[in-house]
């Protein structure tokens, strides 16, 4: 990386990081973190904390599994700890700067798996559509279940609601001109297609799109289909089991869990380093909908938001860091 990379990174970074500091403080400004220390100290059952971190460990096992699929039908041997390293450095590099990890992880493993790294970005986004896909549905369903819920979260948070409206006319605007953008650039390769720009890019196009389409190539769909479901059983049981830590909440419910994790799951699209702030956000506007509105019951919820967060910022960070220091040495190793 050269001096003006450097720069830019740096600069993103910090960004970054000044708008996901502003965001955490106006979510938490009103805490009072004496008590919230006491409370972290003397109120939780930190068991079921670490029954979350098995579960998320599981999750980022299916997830690395379903990626070795996906390698397998282009005719690449992904070994399953390069998978797995690959996913935690990404999780660990979003921790800098948000949707790096993607990137980060494909770099990693491309250097030592030998696969192209367009293919394996191709892998990612082909991913991306599946964990949407999912996504929506669980929405969906949460929607029906606890629809009366969700009114009144629009209601309460009528700013969100305006967002989103005045968001989704945005979005229809941005994906025309993607469009229009798209259909120009394709006229314009297809114009200057015998250029050397071109022909040094037609490799890294040619690569994505079979990492795309390789979904469709996959040799046993039944369990990919399989590994998808469990990565996102696994990402609701961690916040789920949360909510036995405290006992104003072990006994809210799965409908209550099942709100507050599709709420959070948007939170996370939010530009800030691991979603801090925006999934603290959502969460516990979420939960207050099923709570007595009282600044202690507040207090009580952010808490737990900062807790539950926070347990699961350290296995990134923890298993992140480890995987970067420990993937060189493995494949120095293997290649012994």
């Amino acid at each position: 990386m050269n001096k003006r990379e450097r720069v830019k990174q740096i600069f993103r970074f910090t960004i970054f990081l000044c708008f996901t500091i502003l965001l955490f403080w106006w979510v938490y400004r009103d805490q009072d973190w004496t008590e919230t220390f006491n409370a972290l100290r003397s109120d939780v059952n930190y068991t079921w904390i670490w029954v979350g971190i098995a579960l998320g460990i599981l999750s980022h096992i299916a997830r690395a599994l379903r990626w070795q699929q996906l390698t397998d039908s282009m005719g690449y041997k992904m070994s399953l700890p390069n998978s797995f390293m690959g996913v935690m450095i990404g999780y660990f590099a979003n921790m800098i700067i948000p949707r790096a990890g993607e990137v980060a992880r494909c770099g990693v493993v491309a250097k030592y798996e030998n696969i192209p790294t367009s293919k394996l970005l191709g892998n990612v986004i082909g991913e991306r559509v599946i964990d949407m896909i999912i996504l929506l549905t669980m929405t969906l369903i949460t929607i029906i279940w606890q629809l009366p819920v969700f009114i009144q979260f629009f209601e309460k948070y009528i700013a969100v609601g305006t967002n989103l409206a005045d968001k989704g006319d945005y979005m229809l605007k941005l994906a025309l001109i993607g469009f229009a953008i798209l259909v120009v650039a394709i006229t314009l390769i297809y114009i200057f297609r015998r250029s050397k720009l071109v022909t040094k890019l037609k490799p890294f196009i040619t690569g994505l799109k079979e990492g795309i389409i390789t979904i469709k190539r996959v040799k046993n769909v039944w369990l990919f289909i399989f590994y998808s479901i469990f990565i996102w059983v696994m990402y609701f049981l961690m916040l789920y089991v949360a909510f036995f830590c405290f006992d104003f909440s072990k006994n809210l419910g799965i409908g209550v869990a099942l709100t507050a994790f599709v709420t959070s799951c948007y939170g996370m699209v939010a530009p800030v380093q691991g979603g801090i702030g925006a999934w603290h956000f959502m969460v516990i506007a979420a939960m207050m909908l099923y709570l007595p509105n009282t600044p202690e019951m507040q207090a009580n919820v952010r808490t737990f938001a900062f807790l539950s967060h926070g347990s699961m910022t350290m296995l990134y960070i923890v298993l992140g860091a480890l995987c970067m220091a420990f993937m060189p040495l493995y494949n120095k190793f293997r290649k012994q």
